[in-house]
């Protein structure tokens, strides 16, 4: 029974997404000022998901709250969070819908050539997530989607959570270190 219902929280996952994608949604919920984020576990990853249009470029950085802004390795980067549920209130869906998606958050790394100011291609990476208590640690993938990589998370206790991301391509690496203080 325990699987069905991860099974059934990453369908949902999966499904908010693609829903978020959609041009006109994604415009309704741009707006700052995205509320206190959470993280998650490796349950919670969105692999496979680069190809989706709507979830990249500038576009995405106007969106959420921004955590970092820095170097990463050869990198310049910038890493976001967004609220789930407020994105999907914003989006318009009914509130029962939305309450799904209370915790859930989804992070955000943008990584671009420091020279070109183009986005870094083939990038790939893990964050360790460390919470204010061990419930709330985790270690996660981050996958390529569309102009970011990044992954749901989920952040179940109040309190401060840092993030430490290692990032990698085909002849590049850097990490970069940044919290995030859930009220």
């Amino acid at each position: 029974m325990r699987t069905i219902g991860a099974a059934v929280r990453v369908g949902a996952l999966v499904a908010a997404s693609m829903f978020m994608a959609a041009p006109g949604i994604s415009a309704a919920a741009e707006h700052d000022g995205m509320g206190g984020m959470r993280h998650g576990d490796a349950g919670m990853e969105m692999g496979g998901h680069g190809g989706m249009s709507g979830m990249g470029g500038d576009h995405d950085k106007k969106k959420g709250e921004k955590l970092f802004s820095g170097r990463v390795g050869p990198w310049k980067g910038e890493a976001r969070l967004i609220d789930m549920k407020a994105q999907m209130e914003q989006s318009g869906v009914s509130a029962k819908v939305a309450a799904r998606f209370a915790g859930e958050r989804h992070l955000m790394l943008f990584l671009t050539d420091p020279a070109t100011g183009k986005p870094a291609a083939g990038v790939a990476g893990k964050v360790l997530i460390t919470g204010p208590d061990a419930a709330s640690s985790s270690k996660v993938k981050l996958v390529m989607m569309g102009g970011h990589i990044g992954t749901n998370v989920a952040m179940p206790t109040p309190g401060t959570y840092t993030f430490e991301a290692d990032i990698e391509s085909v002849d590049k690496k850097g990490s970069a270190t940044f919290s995030y203080m859930l009220e």
